[in-house]
């Protein structure tokens, strides 16, 4: 299990206190005013280097109850957070499962910080666009397959996630898992290293202005080709295994991100998702992430992962007792 675990209930309890401190702690803008330049490293670029996280209780798509609503006012920003800490802090222990005690109570509490009521951006309404005809037979048809065939026949019908193959936070795009959202950036002449907590697999991303890899190349995250753009590090991805079905996505998954360093302890993270034969139209969030400290981690997926083998057990056993039963 993740070291990190240890003191996490203690992490739930003091993010409740964390709502009651001065409103400009919580919720300021990150970027150190216009004046401000990013540092750089040796062959003078910015220099993004460090641990950040992207941990936040702010939803992907907006809930339902904010409809139209982009931005929270500071109260309800408040009692967003609060009402999520409370519903942690609450479950009864029956219930309460190892990840819940370090579901988003990391070391450093973040909250809403950009009082936004969605990490997507655009369409205005916070909301992933509808699915393409094509793309709703197709989940239509895999979900009639799940039914037919069952989930739990093999390994290979399990969730990547449960494999220690790829998690779907992972991306490219890189959107917040609920615990562990933390990562560690390199930099190197030509290249930048992106390292994540959440399953410990590493995104090399070179500079050089080299092309992507051949069209029947295919990779579970992707081939991601970089270059700045000023201040920002732009960050283009083709060429994904279909296989890894992102949100119901193909293999013409199309991802842009953005890195800008914007303060000292900040980089604003945003991206845009497009895929013509899943969703209607292009889809794009923003996300801050802030400076935590580090080390990193060691996820160590496989050797921990017991539920995966006892999954598959405990069907095999009812299997045979619904056998027995005829």
């Amino acid at each position: 299990m993740n070291s990190r675990l240890v003191g996490s209930l203690v992490a739930s309890a003091a993010a409740l206190a964390f709502l009651s401190t001065p409103v400009s702690g919580q919720f300021g803008d990150h970027a150190a005013g216009s004046m401000w330049k990013a540092p750089r490293t040796a062959d003078g670029q910015p220099d993004l280097q460090g641990y950040w996280s992207s941990a936040t209780y702010t939803p992907l798509e907006r809930p339902d109850e904010f409809a139209d609503k982009e931005y929270f006012t500071i109260q309800e920003a408040e009692a967003f957070s609060r009402e999520r800490v409370e519903r942690l802090l609450g479950q009864s222990q029956d219930s309460i499962h190892y990840d819940d005690a370090i579901w988003q109570t990391e070391d450093d509490f973040k909250g809403t910080t950009t009082l936004r009521t969605s990490l997507i951006v655009d369409p205005p309404n916070g909301r992933i666009p509808p699915l393409t005809p094509d793309a709703q037979k197709r989940a239509a048809a895999d979900a009639a397959m799940r039914r037919l065939v069952g989930n739990s026949d093999s390994y290979e019908n399990r969730a990547l996630s449960e494999r220690c193959i790829k998690w779907g936070s992972e991306g490219p795009p890189m959107t917040p898992p609920g615990y562990y959202a933390n990562y560690q950036f390199v930099q190197s002449p030509g290249y930048v290293v992106i390292i994540q907590e959440m399953s410990s697999n590493t995104r090399v991303v070179p500079l050089d202005g080299s092309p992507h890899l051949g069209e029947d190349i295919r990779q579970w995250s992707g081939d991601s080709r970089g270059h700045w753009e000023g201040e920002t590090l732009v960050v283009e991805t083709t060429n994904f295994d279909a296989r890894q079905n992102y949100r119901n996505s193909t293999g013409k998954l199309h991802v842009v991100e953005r890195f800008t360093r914007v303060g000292p302890d900040a980089i604003r993270y945003d991206f845009t998702v497009n895929d013509p034969d899943t969703w209607t139209q292009p889809w794009s969030a923003e996300i801050p992430m802030r400076q935590i400290k580090g080390p990193l981690f060691e996820y160590a997926c496989h050797e921990g992962n017991y539920g995966l083998a006892n999954i598959l057990n405990a069907i095999r056993v009812a299997e045979r007792e619904e056998v027995g039963s005829r």
